[in-house]
């Protein structure tokens, strides 16, 4: 199984922060790739549709609102892995109140593509989108 994580400091406190991305249906208020989601299923899968009109579907399979995090499980994606499980995490700074960490990891398994293929995509991914969230707090 493969891997990656990648962490942004962002310019907002762990609770501000949290407020913008803590909801499983709240990707296209910060991720440009992601200009449409719909919530399914009381809210536990969301329907997701990037630039391109590919369809990606994803399931919530945990959530703690305290500890600020949630992971997820894609169910279809144009994506070339299998067993996909994500992870987004917002971490606090110590004796830095008005920043936060934000970290997105995931794991999966290549299918028919290598592993640092995927690797690379995923890392890529996680990156471009920390980094829409980062200008979208800093706006």
């Amino acid at each position: 199984m493969a891997s990656t994580s990648v962490s942004r400091i962002v310019p907002a406190s762990p609770d501000k922060v949290w407020s913008l991305i803590g909801g499983f249906d709240a990707l296209p208020d910060w991720l440009p790739y992601i200009p449409e989601s719909t919530a399914l299923e009381g809210g536990r899968v969301r329907r997701l549709k990037n630039p391109e009109g590919e369809v990606i579907i994803e399931r919530l399979v945990d959530f703690n609102e305290t500890e600020r995090h949630y992971s997820y499980a894609i169910l279809q994606a144009p994506f070339p892995v299998n067993g996909y499980v994500s992870t987004i995490r917002v971490h606090t700074v110590p004796g830095q109140e008005n920043v936060a960490e934000v970290q997105w990891s995931g794991r999966f398994n290549p299918e028919g593509a290598t592993e640092e293929e995927v690797v690379d995509l995923f890392t890529g991914i996680y990156r471009d989108g920390l980094d829409a969230l980062h200008e979208t707090l800093a706006a």
